[in-house]
């Protein structure tokens, strides 16, 4: 956008540059409509003919009313005339022929008189053709003697007696008729093509002037965020762009019309030549015709590219619509194929539950597919350039990862209930064969067996029974039998191990929870709080509290803000969509969930899936703890967008939060506080971890695991500082570049800023040193901004801080001077070889030697890196010497680096301007 509109700019310029040869806008406002009843009198007229040299001929046909005509009026018309010429033609000088024929010497002497004094151009020559008739001559020729020196003018003036005399000083083609030339001229037809001209270039700037403020519009227009507003804003960009087009067409096809009509006369005999002011005329005509296909093109390659990418903006909306919607139904489907935690106790149950989970998995196919299908759609954007990668590849990922857990648990769940079912039978034709055996022992007489042959009768069918005994046993039953006393050894330890926790003094903890105990929804807890004991000391409190009352702590709390999110979404986020408490939600809070709870659902769904289960695995290894953070370091990185969209949260909260549907969720949820203290949960939350972690790491010195707790720590803290760098980062305004392509924000502060510029006036440059800017300084890899601090009451609220951009220096071309005279805490950073010189005075001397280290690490990798692509060089000491060698100021003790090559102290950064500056020599010496 920002080379299209220079673009535009310079064509402007253009525009008004070419247009200057007729419209004369800058020097002489004047177009033909403009005086067009003084043109159509004709007293003076540009034919189109030239001298021999190529001079402008301006000719002065006989009319009787010259000494009447207003000095305003003849200075307009010859103005005028004499701005039609090139400026290159103009140079030369213009050529004037005075016919008096028929009138008297008063005519010629007032008309010498007034061109004298009032005509604007280069004069070469003067031709008068004096009057006709005897007497008169004869006094022009006394006359013109007499008073030529009254004229004033300091170029020829020539008397001829008849136009023959004129052909001797300029061929008849370039002459009309009425001169006695073959020139044709029509003066209605020159004011028609000169109007015309001018209209079309006042066309091509008003054309050039929409696009530019089309241009404009399309540019600083910012994204809708759901489908409909962006397929409005796509229809009514389209639309209008449809119209600039027809207007584009339109001013082209009067361009050509002008251009056709101007070489009409060629056409229609091919023995006809254009007068050289024709042939400007249709030079001009075509430039303009040139620029406004320039401007078309130009403008059509920013059109393609707002147009790709409001087209992908659309198409991503379609795609985040599309993606809820699915996740809505697949977190549905998980939810129902969790509940289905039965293995059944009988055949009949047991089969029951294989026929709802295979409706499960029926019902589930639809969703499934959508998901593949647009986890397919979201790849092919992504293979397609979009610009929203970032956002696209993480639901993609998100939508498989649902899909396949969704299939493993189903596979799962079919294996479960087929064994199950498997055992049920078993067990039933063992009940069945017991059964049968109690019945044959049953009817089996005594009497009967009295006898011997009685008895063997018996004993076979006994036999034959036992035989089958076989196909009714329970497959491996010892396995079975072994996995229970496992099982409940297992339990039993874990018994034990409750029980002496339950033994032991816990630690209270007294969270803000979404249900309070007056509640009748939810039964709370009832803790009592030991006396010593205050929230947020931990190891400094009594010495029975360890780790494991930490671990038992982060967990409890855990438990209670991962109910508390839910609550939040469920209570107050859901009932958004509910079309019952439609009429309740104020205009301006529709269409902005997202805004207002930002990405608070996929917050909650990491602490509800994964966080809370694997910190409740570290209740009986609290070693583990520092691997689960270390392990979800790149998870965590959520809260960062989260804080992002608080500015907006909360500026929307102050809008509507007095609004009857919050008062109603709050009832519902029987909530004490209101919804923005619960959405200040998640900072709150991130600030809570790094704080167990340093009451963890009190209580685990010099332990095994004190290394990987420290790391933890750490770990905590970046997470802790990006958040807040980026609060920071978000409100600079004013930038006209992308903010991310400057690298990682390194640091950022306030700090008192003077400046030094050499080429700056002395008075000023003495102001400076005395008065200081405050200055807000983002440190980036490559650039190092300056902004001014602003902060802003919002309706009684607190003070919002935004950073109006004033400067930048690009870190590849700075230097810096680590001590100033006179102050500790001061350093300068200076550029361009101290032309510009900014002192910097920190808060702290610990502040400045900060960001010192910081500057520093900078500068020595860039170094790094330059001296990396020298020594491929492959320099010899003499010329490593003679390329780098650079002056050092005495008395200043700048960031220096040690080349070990030759010896040479250089600045961190100057080395490639050195090598850019003395390319030439080098490869002098090289080849020597």
């Amino acid at each position: 956008w920002i080379g299209w509109l220079r673009f535009m700019n310079s064509l402007n310029i253009s525009v008004f540059t070419c247009t200057d040869e007729i419209m004369q806008q800058e020097i002489r406002p004047l177009v033909a409509v403009d005086i067009i009843e003084q043109l159509h009198r004709q007293f003076a007229i540009l034919s189109g003919g030239r001298g021999k040299d190529g001079a402008p001929i301006i000719t002065f046909p006989e009319f009787a009313g010259f000494s009447d005509i207003p000095d305003d009026d003849f200075l307009n018309v010859v103005t005028y005339l004499t701005s039609i010429p090139s400026l290159e033609a103009a140079s030369i000088g213009f050529i004037i022929i005075i016919d008096r024929r028929r009138d008297k010497w008063s005519a010629v002497k007032a008309s010498l008189t007034r061109i004298a004094g009032a005509f604007p151009g280069n004069l070469q020559l003067v031709f008068v053709l004096r009057p006709s008739r005897f007497i008169q001559r004869a006094i022009a020729d006394i006359g013109i003697k007499l008073y030529r020196d009254d004229f004033k003018m300091k170029v020829p003036i020539i008397m001829l007696n008849s136009v023959s005399d004129l052909h001797g000083y300029i061929d008849k083609s370039q002459l009309t008729r009425e001169l006695g030339g073959t020139l044709e001229y029509g003066h209605s037809q020159w004011i028609h093509h000169r109007t015309a001209i001018e209209n079309f270039a006042m066309t091509v700037k008003t054309t050039a002037q929409m696009l530019q403020t089309f241009g404009t519009d399309l540019a600083e227009t910012e994204l809708p965020n759901d489908v409909q507003c962006t397929e409005e804003l796509l229809s009514a960009h389209t639309d209008h762009h449809s119209k600039l087009k027809d207007e584009l067409k339109l001013a082209v096809k009067q361009g050509a019309t002008l251009l056709t009509c101007i070489r009409e006369p060629v056409t229609r005999s091919a023995n006809c030549k254009l007068s050289s002011d024709e042939l400007e005329n249709v030079a001009t005509v075509e430039r303009l015709l040139a620029q406004l296909d320039e401007t078309e093109k130009a403008f059509d390659q920013f059109w393609t590219k707002h147009h790709l990418k409001l087209e992908q903006c659309l198409q991503l909306r379609h795609f985040e619509h599309d993606f809820r919607e699915v996740k809505l139904a697949l977190d549905n489907l998980m939810e129902a194929q969790a509940g289905f935690a039965d293995i059944g106790d009988s055949v009949t149950r047991v089969e029951h539950l294989l026929r709802e989970q295979k409706q499960l998995e029926e019902k589930g196919q639809e969703p499934l597919e959508k998901a593949q299908s647009l986890a397919v759609h979201g790849e092919q954007l992504i293979q397609n350039n979009h610009y929203a990668v970032d956002s696209i590849r993480p639901k993609c990922v998100e939508l498989r990862r649902i899909c396949d857990d969704f299939t493993n648990e189903t596979k799962k769940k079919y294996d479960i209930l087929g064994k199950s079912l498997e055992l049920h039978k078993q067990l039933d034709k063992a009940s069945q064969w017991c059964e049968a055996g109690i019945y044959l022992l049953a009817s089996q007489a005594v009497d009967k067996c009295q006898s011997q042959e009685g008895a063997e009768t018996a004993l076979v069918e006994i036999e034959k029974f036992l035989v089958t005994a076989k196909e009714h046993q329970l497959s491996n039953p010892k396995e079975i039998l072994q996995k229970l006393e496992d099982v409940q050894e297992m339990f039993d330890k874990r018994q034990v191990s409750l029980k002496k926790l339950a033994a032991k003094q816990m630690r209270p903890v007294q969270p803000v929870a979404p249900h309070p105990e007056s509640s009748p929804k939810r039964a709370s807890p009832k803790i009592t709080r030991p006396a010593g004991v205050a929230v947020g000391k931990h190891c400094d409190s009594p010495p029975f509290l360890s780790s494991s009352h930490i671990i038992n702590e982060l967990i409890e709390t855990e438990r209670v803000y991962v109910e508390e999110l839910q609550s939040i979404i469920e209570g107050y986020a859901s009932e958004m969509d509910n079309p019952n408490l439609l009429h309740l939600i104020p205009s301006a809070l529709q269409n902005k969930k997202e805004i207002l709870f930002g990405n608070l659902p996929e917050i909650y769904e990491f602490h509800n899936r994964i966080f809370l289960k694997e910190i409740e695995n570290c209740i009986e290894n609290p070693e583990l703890l520092a691997r689960c953070f270390l392990k979800r370091k790149e998870d965590l990185q959520i809260y960062e967008k989260y804080c992002q969209n608080k500015p907006r949260s909360e500026a929307l909260w102050r809008q509507c939060g007095d609004s009857i549907f919050f008062q109603e969720c709050q009832r519902k949820l029987d909530h004490k506080l209101s919804l923005d203290a619960y959405l200040l949960k998640p900072v709150q939350r991130i600030t809570k971890y790094q704080l167990l972690l340093k009451e963890m790491l009190k209580c685990s010195k010099n332990s095994e695991g004190t290394a990987e707790l420290e790391e933890a720590l750490a770990t905590m803290l970046d997470i802790i500082k990006s958040v807040n760098d980026a609060m920071h980062q978000i409100a600079i305004t004013g930038y006209e570049g992308d903010v991310s392509e400057l690298g990682k924000l390194l640091m950022q502060g306030s700090f008192n800023v003077w400046t030094d510029h050499k080429k700056g006036h002395n008075k000023v440059k003495d102001l400076a040193r005395f008065k200081p800017m405050q200055r807000h300084l983002f440190l980036y890899a490559k650039m190092l901004l300056f902004c001014k601090k602003r902060e802003e009451n919002t309706d009684g609220h607190e003070k919002t801080a935004s950073y109006s951009f004033k400067n930048s220096l690009k870190m590849s071309t700075v230097g810096i001077t680590e001590n100033v005279k006179g102050d500790n805490k001061k350093f300068e950073i200076w550029y361009n070889g101290r032309e510009e010189v900014y002192i910097i005075q920190a808060s702290s001397v610990e502040l400045k030697n900060t960001w010192i280290s910081e500057i520093r690490k900078v500068l020595t990798g860039q170094l790094e890196a330059c001296r990396g692509r020298t020594q491929r060089l492959c320099l010899t000491t003499w010329s490593w010497n003679k390329l780098l060698c650079c002056p050092i100021s005495p008395g200043k003790s700048d960031l220096l680096c040690e080349d070990q090559l030759g010896g040479c102290s250089i600045t961190g950064i100057e080395t490639l301007v050195l090598i850019k500056e003395n390319v030439l020599e080098f490869q002098k010496w090289h080849k020597l």
